[in-house]
């Protein structure tokens, strides 16, 4: 199947301009069969929700949004984590029914594709639905909020399959303080709590991958002073590139190194491009009203919410930055952290504009030429691409069952 995907691939990616940013002097062939020689892992997704529109179907060629088999199928995308998100809730057990529902609609999906798709909670499940070529789902919660300051929750979310926990989304949770999203929040409590600090022991213990995107930078220290285990950013950017709260300063990517984590790039033009990051605040300062309102008259509809949401998106233009600019954030975080700590988490389907040239997930292996068209050897590309993820979930596995890393 995944021979198949590279001639699909091929008739769109080569003509008389070739790849993407590649060199006229750079063989074509070269970079699409490194990328599908790889494993390629992304770190996070939003398209989940459409999972649970019985009119959407995954399986089908979409002209919206960023993702969909066929689509991953062309860009060589063997592994997808989903996220399980969602906003504020109100209610006891709200959030808790909502993030149940949610991993549910992964696992019907599995279940309605088994000839495509496999479900994986390790590592070794990861490498073995790739050889059989099929396309890898695994699960993680987005915003620590969904566990309602519960262990039992956080628990039940990992037999459920949920592999990593955002600790954060755009806000505060009880425990831990955000980055915000748009705008840096007040901080309420410092970083960590000491309940804050118990939930990153419980996740070490289960083998459950700590994610800091969203957090602020003290929460951030204060994870990386309190676990025992490699930590993740599943989608975050270079601070160094563009200077935006939800990007990773350097200080933040060296100590993430010296963990042995992974940072695993964000796509959006938004946070990535230092030129747009004032304009797109501007752009969501101003649709806050609409999104209020929507939010309101939709609060017992949420298929109806997202599909507003949408259609009110459709109508805004969001600028979008190069390719360049988001191969600027790989090498920087490549010379900071070190090429054994980078990744890609697209945010697929989670923001408003992705790069000229890489507009959804078919268009991945262009991301692969430039990298090594910026001089990054095939190793370094394929531990981009996903090795340094299994390396980190691999070490998070290893320090759950209290044995030496790989």
């Amino acid at each position: 199947m995944r021979i198949a995907a590279l001639l699909l691939v091929l008739a769109p990616l080569f003509g008389c301009a070739g790849l993407p940013g590649l060199s006229g002097g750079a063989a074509p062939s070269d970079p699409v069969a490194l990328h599908f020689e790889s494993i390629v892992i992304d770190g996070h997704s939003d398209t989940t929700p459409w999972f649970q529109d019985p009119d959407w179907d995954f399986m089908e060629r979409h002209d919206e949004g960023h993702q969909d088999f066929p689509r991953m199928r062309e860009g060589g995308l063997d592994v997808q984590f989903w996220s399980i998100w969602m906003g504020r809730t109100e209610g006891h057990g709200r959030a808790v029914r909502d993030a149940v529902e949610r991993m549910d609609s992964v696992h019907e999906l599995v279940r309605r594709h088994p000839d495509e798709l496999v479900l994986a909670t390790d590592v070794a499940g990861i490498r073995a639905g790739v050889a059989e070529g099929k396309v890898v789902c695994l699960m993680g919660i987005e915003g620590g909020h969904i566990i309602e300051d519960s262990l039992p929750a956080l628990r039940t979310f990992h037999r459920l399959g949920a592999r990593y926990m955002t600790l954060t989304h755009s806000f505060h949770t009880a425990w831990a303080d955000s980055s915000g999203t748009n705008e840096l929040p007040e901080p309420e409590h410092g970083g960590l709590t000491d309940f804050g600090r118990e939930v990153i022991r419980e996740m070490n213990r289960l083998g459950m991958m700590v994610d800091v995107s969203h957090v602020s930078d003290d929460t951030f220290f204060d994870v990386i002073e309190t676990t025992s285990a490699p930590v993740i950013a599943s989608h975050s950017s270079a601070r160094g590139v563009a200077d935006h709260p939800r990007n990773m300063s350097d200080e933040m990517l060296r100590a993430l190194s010296a963990n042995g984590g992974v940072v695993m790039i964000n796509f959006y033009s938004g946070y990535i491009d230092e030129a747009l990051v004032e304009p797109v605040r501007n752009v969501f300062r101003s649709l806050g009203p609409r999104f209020g309102e929507l939010r309101e008259r939709y609060a017992d509809d949420p298929k109806g919410r997202r599909r507003a949401y949408r259609d009110l998106m459709a109508g805004v233009d969001i600028p979008q930055t190069s390719l360049s600019v988001l191969l600027d954030h790989f090498d920087h975080a490549i010379a900071v952290a070190g090429a054994d700590h980078v990744g890609l988490g697209a945010d697929w389907d989670g923001v408003a504009s992705m790069p000229e040239g890489m507009d959804d997930v078919s268009k991945l292996p262009a991301l692969t030429a430039g990298l090594l068209e910026r001089g990054h050897s095939p190793e370094v590309v394929r531990k981009v691409l996903g090795e340094n993820l299994l390396r980190v979930m691999a070490a998070v596995e290893a320090a759950a069952e209290g044995v030496p890393a790989p």
